[in-house]
Parts: structure tokens; C-alpha cells; sequence
């Protein structure tokens, strides 16, 4: 009897020996158990056990990929967890998941974890796209650009890439560009939108948005270089060529950017914008060149017309060519007030000149009041016409709207 009892002992004994040796083991298995049942607290409390090195044994489940595959599915589900006060157990606990199964894959020697780890990375790369579209919609687009980049990542894995290894994600790199443009990181935007324009992602657009970010970063000179290394893709594009319109404008490179410009008026002639544009550009060349053998005035006068001519209600183009004409005859009263009071018929022969400019100026002005009625500047440009034309009654009436 004794020695049964002994026998017994030494085999409880014996199990005990086994159990203890593979206690640490059995975390990892509670913890997947817990998380299957729902209880993602205690799951979450279990596994983080089994990868403490302060307790005994740990190494056997610090070293065991198996460990890191589970606590990388345990922080997954609390992300998916509908549950507040289970999404509040960690802060960032896709970032987790993923860096467990990083190490799980690391730790995987042999191979033996792969394929169950494989399909959990692509669950978790949807996971992320998720968290990047909320993250979007309520502005945060730090935390969008983080989640679209851990998305490459994944992508960038051996199991993920050996399936198709010349594939690009060129919606999440643009968007990541995005991401990054929102959130005023204007080096990695560029990087990003480079990258999708290599694969031609988004067509033209992408290279406004790289052209957006350089001028963001006061980098005028970068800006116009992709956006001429655009326009060499997409020369038909209305969207690059107005981009580069305006930082040739902004270099105050008024020839340059009245030959993109022409170029625009023959890809759109129906575009008023344009003929308007092409009408400052005249005007501001006419000002800027002395003694020129061709008119940038005239230039400027069939621009706003045809400006016009496209768009009648068209304010700024009506505006414009009547303060041309209106200017016109303000010269030209200068120029009778330059001659000597002595030849009084020939001071009023080019007076009597300006009147025409006037009245050339005057349908442009009245056809503003009549888009604008309240506009201040048209009010003034037409009590001034009315006054030099003499017609009193509508200066009168203009004296009484500008006192209202």
C-alpha cells in the first residue's frame, strides 16, 4: 500500500514537473480562448503576461511565434470591438497588432506560422484602410497618413509580396500623398505624389497637387519644374497649364506665361477665363514695353471682347475694357491740356477726342452697373463718364445711389 501510495506521488509529482514546464505556454492558449469567448480584457491581461520577461519561463513564450500571432489578433479585435470601454484598453492597437505579427514572422524560422499570419495581414491591411477613411472624415490627418503608410508596409512584407511581387498600390500611395498634403507635411506629400506619378496615378492631377505643395513650401522654383515635367505628359491638360500660368505670374514672367497661356486659348478657345487673363497680360506687357512695334493694347481690347463676346455678363472683362477705354480719354485730355492756351481751335479739336473714348467706355461701365448695381467702383467709374459726357440726369442719379 505504501509503495502504491509512493508510486502515486511520484507520478502526480511528475505531471506537476510537465504542467510547470509548460505553464508559460498555457497563457497563450488561455488568451486565444479568452479572446474567442469575447473576453478581450482578460485576453489582452493574459497575453501580456506571457511576454513578460520578469517572470519565470518567459523566454518559452517570448521566443514562440505562436505568442505574438495571438497577441497580434487579441489588439485587432479590440479595434473591431464595438465596445468603448474595450477600444479605450490601448490607444493605438492596430500599430500592436501589427508589430506582433512582425515579430511572429521573425521569430518563425521554419515556416510553420506563415499562412495563418499571412491571412491575418491581410485582414489588418483592411483594418487600416478603415481606420484611414475615419481618421479622414473627422480631420485627423495624422493619424491617416500613419494608417495609409502602415498599409505599404504590410504590402512590402515577404508573404504578402511573394504572391504578386510587381504589384503597386497606387491608390494607397496617392493617397497617403493626400493624407500627407491635409496634414501640411508638404516633403512627404511630394514624395508620395511622385511616386504615384511614376505609375501616371490620377493622370495630370497628380502633378497640380505636387505643384500645390511646392508652392505650400515657398519652393516656386520646384513648383514650375514639375509642373513642366506635367505638362510634357499632359499637354492638353487645362489644369497644369493654368497652374503654370500663375507661377510664371508669380515670377512676374509676364511672356512666358502669356505663351502657356495662348496655348490654353487653343486647347479651350471657348474658355472667357482665358481671353480674360490674356487681356490682363496684354495690358501689363503694353505698360511694361516702351516703343513697341506691336500693339499690346489692341491685343487687350480683342481679349476682353472676346471675353465678352463668350460671356456678356462677364464683370471683370466689362470692367476692364471700359476702364481701358475710360483711360484712353483721360490721356487724351492730358494731351489738349498740353497744348498752349494760344492755339485755342486745336486744344479743342483733341479734347473733343476724349469724348469718344468716353463713350466707348460707356456701355462697358453701364452693362457692369447692370451685372453689379451696387458696386462701388462702377458707380464711381460712371459719375465720372457722365459728368465729362455732360449727361447730367444720370450723373445725378449715380451723385444720389453713391450718397445711399
Amino acid at each position: 500500500m505504501n509503495k502504491m501510495k509512493k508510486t502515486i506521488i511520484l507520478l502526480n509529482l511528475a505531471i506537476l514537473i510537465i504542467l510547470a514546464g509548460c505553464s508559460p505556454r498555457t497563457k497563450v492558449t488561455s488568451s486565444q480562448n479568452l479572446k474567442d469567448t469575447g473576453k478581450l480584457k482578460e485576453a489582452l491581461e493574459t497575453i501580456e503576461e506571457a511576454i513578460d520577461p520578469s517572470l519565470e519561463n518567459s523566454e518559452k513564450t517570448l521566443n514562440w511565434p505562436r505568442t505574438w500571432e495571438v497577441r497580434g489578433d487579441i489588439y485587432q479585435s479590440i479595434y473591431q470591438s464595438e465596445d468603448k470601454s474595450i477600444k479605450s484598453l490601448v490607444d493605438n492597437p492596430l500599430s500592436e497588432a501589427l508589430d506582433s505579427y512582425k515579430k511572429a514572422l521573425e521569430l518563425d524560422e521554419d515556416g510553420k506560422f506563415e499562412n495563418s499570419v499571412k491571412v491575418k495581414l491581410t485582414l489588418l491591411s483592411n483594418d487600416f484602410t478603415n481606420q484611414a477613411v475615419n481618421a479622414f472624415e473627422v480631420q485627423d490627418y495624422e493619424k491617416a497618413l500613419e494608417s495609409f503608410e502602415q498599409i505599404l508596409e504590410i504590402n512590402e512584407i515577404d508573404i504578402i509580396k511573394q504572391d504578386n511581387p510587381e504589384a503597386v498600390d497606387t491608390t494607397i500611395i496617392f493617397n497617403a500623398g493626400l493624407a500627407a498634403y491635409n496634414a501640411e507635411n508638404y516633403d512627404k506629400a511630394i514624395d508620395y505624389y511622385k511616386e504615384a506619378a511614376t505609375y501616371g496615378y490620377n493622370g495630370a492631377r497628380t502633378y497640380s497637387l505636387m505643384a500645390n505643395a511646392y508652392q505650400l513650401k515657398k519652393d516656386t522654383i520646384g513648383a514650375l519644374e514639375i509642373l513642366q515635367e506635367g505638362f510634357e505628359k499632359y499637354p492638353k491638360d487645362n489644369n497644369i497649364l493654368t497652374s503654370m500660368i500663375q507661377v510664371y505670374l508669380n515670377l512676374d514672367k509676364t511672356q512666358e506665361a502669356l505663351r502657356y497661356l495662348n496655348l490654353a486659348i487653343e486647347q479651350n478657345p471657348q474658355n472667357a477665363t482665358f481671353h480674360f487673363a490674356q487681356g490682363t497680360l496684354f495690358e501689363k506687357l503694353d505698360a511694361e514695353t516702351e516703343d513697341s512695334y506691336e500693339s499690346y493694347e489692341e491685343k487687350a481690347i480683342e481679349s476682353y471682347q472676346n471675353a465678352i463676346d463668350l460671356d456678356p455678363d462677364y464683370f471683370d472683362a466689362n470692367y476692364n475694357l471700359g476702364a481701358l477705354y475710360y483711360n484712353k480719354g483721360v490721356q487724351q485730355i492730358e494731351i489738349a491740356n498740353s497744348i498752349p492756351t494760344s492755339e485755342n481751335e486745336r486744344y479743342e479739336e483733341e479734347l473733343a477726342k476724349s469724348n469718344k473714348w468716353f463713350e466707348k467706355a460707356l456701355p462697358y461701365m453701364e452693362k457692369c452697373l447692370e451685372i453689379s448695381p451696387d458696386n462701388n467702383m462702377t458707380l464711381q467709374s460712371l459719375k465720372n463718364l457722365y459728368y465729362r459726357l455732360k449727361m447730367m440726369d444720370k450723373y445725378n442719379a449715380i451723385l444720389e445711389k453713391l450718397e445711399q
